[in-house]
């Protein structure tokens, strides 16, 4: 059975909806970008109505005490964007979406880190010499007689930590429930900080105006996380009465969880968005994981699908019928409000092809116009089979399953048995008229870095392509 094509009026609906939805998330981008820019602004302004620059250009302990300032001040700016961006705040998540907020995030907070500890560098050198005593010196006294600085150097340690655990390399060798524990450590670490720099800062306290700046920036950012990551969450769950109905094995390695809740339309709920999830089974439910759900929200069920690849995975296969859940979101932008054109081109690998199920699921399209490619490394590993093949026979989907051990040649997200095809030929082959595409990525992180280097190749436009990682 097949969907009949959109046509008249009704393509013209589903083309102004889709128009109208991007036109608000490109106003949301605007406003987040403004917000950001604007706080950037008055972090300068108070550097140079301190006599920033002159006392730069002047050179000597007074110049390095300035750069000092500087470093601190971008520091504590970038510090508050961290907390902002990870709270969850609806200003920024649909302004910028979920995947640009977690590279923002990991960025903001390397250079914060570097500035930070610039900062400290340049306090105790320009101290030191303004005083005539040596640096370990100055460093004790800055320690012991200024107020704040203890609290602030037990921060400084914590938040050195949690930098040293956010390398790639030191990442991967965690498991993400650890990990993502040891990062909450973070907030500990802004927060015993914060006292030295709203205490004893210049800046901070160079006139009433800047101190209620800083006063207030942080007071709103610890309220954001309080309500966004907290107290919303806690009142969503409530309201809506999400418990598990039944888990079904998916694929080899795989697994799907059914979920029922009281009226979960109010939770206005796009295909390919996630929740972070957390099934009161007993111990370790406080650990939330991250899951899309895997087909088109309904008014009274939510569906995840997830590979089984560590604990907090393994778990999902032990839940019984009757588990409360926890809930927090929806979040992400891989949803069709970006879509700009008529057809549909949807690559998913692993666990990544399941939001691109539940778009098919719920997008409009007319039969031939979506193709589903999915990258699993045997078929039988494979998730949401039955569902694939009910969009192929129901909704006119042309679905490419490219299985096997991945080839290191050209094009790394291929499969060994696909080799001999250069990857921007093998798209341009299942979509030939790449222009009219939308291009929609979820699956590991090198995995759609290889995909996009291809679709660069072809010069395909960057408001074409919607992605979302699946990494930490």
């Amino acid at each position: 059975m097949s969907t009949p094509r959109l046509t008249g009026s009704r393509a013209r609906s589903s083309a102004s909806s889709t128009g109208a939805a991007r036109r608000r998330a490109d106003a949301w981008h605007a406003i987040g970008v403004s917000a950001i820019w604007l706080t950037s602004l008055v972090i300068v302004a108070l550097w140079v109505s301190g006599g920033g620059i002159q006392t730069s250009l002047a050179g000597g302990p007074d110049a390095l005490t300035s750069l000092s300032r500087l470093t601190g001040l971008v520091s504590a700016n970038l510090l508050l964007y961290q907390v902002l961006l990870m709270a969850r705040v609806p200003l920024f998540e649909r302004a910028f979406g979920h995947d640009v907020i977690t590279r923002m995030h990991r960025l903001t907070g390397f250079w914060s880190f570097w500035l930070f500890l610039a900062h400290i560098v340049l306090v105790v050198l320009g101290y030191a010499d303004t005083a005539g005593v040596d640096v370990i010196r100055q460093t004790w006294e800055l320690i012991w007689d200024y107020p704040g600085m203890l609290l602030a150097t037990a921060g400084t340690l914590l938040l050195v930590g949690v930098v040293i655990l956010s390398i790639r390399r030191a990442r991967r060798k965690m498991r993400y429930e650890s990990w993502h524990l040891l990062h909450l450590y973070s907030y500990l670490g802004v927060g015993l900080a914060l006292p030295h720099q709203l205490w004893t800062g210049a800046d901070f306290l160079a006139s009433p105006l800047a101190t209620f700046y800083w006063w207030t920036v942080w007071a709103v950012a610890a309220g954001c996380t309080l309500i966004y990551r907290v107290a919303l969450p806690l009142a969503r769950s409530t309201r809506s009465q999400v418990t598990v109905t039944h888990v079904v094995a998916d694929g080899s390695d795989g697994v799907t969880v059914v979920m029922t809740g009281n009226r979960l339309n109010r939770l206005r709920t796009k295909a390919g968005q996630f929740f972070i999830w957390r099934f009161l089974d007993g111990p370790g439910w406080s650990r939330g994981h991250p899951f899309s759900v895997s087909t088109r929200p309904y008014a009274d069920r939510l569906t995840i699908t997830a590979k089984i690849t560590g604990d907090g995975t393994q778990r999902l296969t032990e839940l019984k019928a009757g588990t409360r859940v926890l809930i927090e979101g929806p979040y992400g932008h891989l949803t069709g409000d970006r879509r700009r054109g008529t057809k549909l081109l949807m690559l998913g690998a692993g666990a990544g092809v399941a939001p691109l199920v539940a778009l098919l699921q719920e997008q409009p399209y007319a039969p031939g116009e979506a193709t589903l490619v999915t990258r699993d490394s045997t078929a039988e590993a494979a998730v949401l089979s039955r569902a694939i093949r009910r969009l192929v026979e129901k909704r006119g989907v042309r679905h490419v399953p490219l299985n096997g051990p991945r080839t290191r040649i050209s094009s790394p997200w291929l499969p060994r048995e696909y080799e001999q095809w250069p990857g921007p030929q093998l798209i341009r082959h299942l979509a030939p008229d790449l222009v009219n595409y939308d291009i929609y990525l979820c699956g590991p992180t090198r995995w759609m870095d290889s995909v996009r280097a291809d679709l660069d190749h072809l010069r395909v436009a960057g408001t074409r392509i919607h992605l979302e990682a699946f990494d930490i």
